[in-house]
């Protein structure tokens, strides 16, 4: 049995950019978890695996995840995209 090897990357994007990035991120696959954070550091919101795999079965499902992220948006300037993937 092989173990999990997870990596994390972050990425720092406007307001304007947080949803095309979001919809990347989903779209390269592997995502094990999503944590979107304000410039400081604290966490807004969590989106886990599940998320990810609903990213695959189709727009439609995700749907909810863009909306929150786009409310977010309007709110904070600038956000923290904190990506968890599985290798």
């Amino acid at each position: 049995m092989t173990e999990e090897q997870v990596r994390t990357e972050e990425f720092s994007v406007s307001a304007d950019e947080a949803v095309k990035k979001i919809k990347e991120i989903l779209d390269e696959g592997n995502v094990r978890r999503i944590i979107i954070q304000s410039d400081e550091g604290r966490t807004l919101i969590e989106f886990p695996l599940t998320i990810g795999v609903a990213a695959a079965a189709g727009v439609l499902l995700i749907a909810p995840l863009l909306a929150a992220v786009g409310a977010l948006a309007a709110i904070v300037t600038d956000l923290r995209i904190v990506v968890e993937k599985v290798d």
